[in-house]
């Protein structure tokens, strides 16, 4: 059971909704869990037959790194608070297909690592929970830091599936050139409130990434 959830940046995560309401959430005793990343880099699902689920009987090697943005921007309207209720099931599916972890977080002065491929366990609870929002945003050093980390796994583990999940608000003053990375790979942005400055658009664009708006894979 999750933790009553609270207001503010700093809340207890609280559930999203990815399905796309009930229809999407339905599965057979002859399919497997749904498999979100994959399902959201294809975009948001309207019917059953677009969810990507894992199979039953043959499970693939994965990956999934994850980068947030935790600066001190992402305090409006809830911003990270509504993150931690889409990473809190991200988490969940995760765990329930074994794949393996990679946690970044841009924040502060220096972008820092959370785990390194760990499998997805209760352990992710706590760190969620107390995960706040301060600082400034490092985040082109986290995905310089995670593009070489990757390329390095990969040498290491030649036949893992690696996908690439990076939340933001896009709350940045100048976007440097990027290298995307050799991986599918979604950008969520998490900018809200009535006045936005719209920058992950471009930041997802440079990355090669597909672009979702959060409030698009919570809205029912």
């Amino acid at each position: 059971m999750r933790p009553r959830p609270k207001t503010g940046a700093d809340a207890s995560p609280r559930p999203g909704r990815l399905s796309g309401g009930k229809s999407g959430a339905a599965r057979s005793g002859t399919e497997g869990a749904i498999a979100w990343l994959p399902t959201l880099l294809k975009g948001r699902p309207q019917r059953r037959a677009d969810l990507v689920r894992q199979p039953r009987t043959r499970r693939e090697h994965a990956l999934w790194l994850v980068i947030v943005d935790a600066s001190a921007s992402t305090r409006r309207h809830q911003a990270l608070s509504v993150a931690k209720g889409v990473l809190a099931q991200l988490f969940d599916d995760a765990y329930r297909q074994r794949a393996r972890l990679a946690l970044l977080t841009a924040s502060g002065v220096q972008a820092r690592w959370q785990h390194h491929g760990l499998k997805a366990g209760s352990a992710l609870q706590p760190w969620l929970e107390t995960l706040g929002a301060g600082g400034g945003t490092p985040l082109f050093e986290a995905i310089e830091e995670a593009g070489q980390w990757l390329g390095k796994r990969q040498q290491r583990h030649p036949g893992e599936s690696q996908r690439v999940l990076i939340l933001t608000d896009g709350r940045v003053k100048d976007i440097p050139p990027l290298t995307g990375f050799h991986c599918p790979s979604l950008l969520i942005d998490i900018e809200r409130g009535p006045i936005r400055l719209g920058r992950a658009v471009e930041l997802a664009r440079q990355l090669n990434a597909e672009y979702r708006h959060i409030d698009a894979l919570t809205d029912a």
